[in-house]
């Protein structure tokens, strides 16, 4: 995969692990991290209602209106991602091949100038469910990271993201690996703070779900590759 797409691997090493932007729909790019950490509850629950509220307005949109805001560069960040929410669950399962080429292209554009991380989750989400072969090894690592933002909506929307990609289509070694190796790194990068980690924690939760669909396709032997802080949390 690596050899096939030599430039989409190098743009992705680089995508930004942007925090959420501001509220105000006049200023989509406003990307600034919280002020406090009791701000982020309130972030979680606006964020959230803002997309779901674009949403369900967009769920009657026809495809090319919905291809169109995605395009639309001017467009408030949080409209487009509900437009490529829409659009994935509505039409990408069934796009033709010719058709598709030109949608993916449109949205590697968008996910390439974006610094929006909800807006980056809809693409990258959608890609991989477009095209599973193609997206699914440099595409899923990504939303894996992106289940350690400091933001707790990023979290729920990657941790989501992956749960829909895992459970469309048959479960297979190979997919499993790649979500297995990108946890067994994050592991290993923070097995420090894995000694007096919450097992409760939404973010820690998450990971050992992925962590359990993973090992239960590829066997418990993968265990012996985890670091101990992992295996005593299980």
């Amino acid at each position: 995969m690596r050899k096939l797409f030599p430039a989409l691997f190098s743009f992705l090493m680089l995508l930004p692990l942007a925090p959420v932007s501001g509220q105000q729909e006049p200023s989509p790019e406003n990307s600034s991290a919280p002020s406090n950490p009791s701000s982020n509850a309130a972030d979680f629950f606006e964020d959230k209602a803002l997309i779901q509220g674009y949403t369900t307005k967009l769920l009657p949109a026809p495809k090319d209106l919905l291809l169109a805001m995605i395009n639309d560069e001017g467009l408030y960040a949080y409209k487009k991602a509900a437009a490529v929410k829409v659009f994935r669950e509505k039409f990408a399962p069934a796009m033709v091949s010719r058709e598709r080429v030109i949608i993916e292209k449109v949205l590697l554009q968008q996910l390439q100038r974006s610094l929006i991380v909800p807006l980056q989750i809809e693409i990258l989400h959608t890609l991989v469910i477009m095209d599973r072969f193609r997206y699914y090894e440099p595409m899923v690592p990504i939303l894996v990271r992106k289940m350690d933002h400091y933001d707790a909506y990023v979290n729920e929307l990657a941790y989501a993201a992956l749960v829909s990609i895992n459970t469309s289509e048959m479960s297979r070694p190979r997919e499993a690996r790649i979500v297995f190796n990108a946890l067994r790194k994050i592991f290993f990068l923070s097995r420090k703070k894995l000694k007096t980690a919450d097992t409760l924690d939404p973010k820690m939760r998450n990971k050992f779900e992925l962590l359990r669909w993973a090992i239960k396709i590829l066997g418990t032997e993968e265990l012996k590759k985890l670091p101990l802080e992992v295996i005593s949390l299980m």
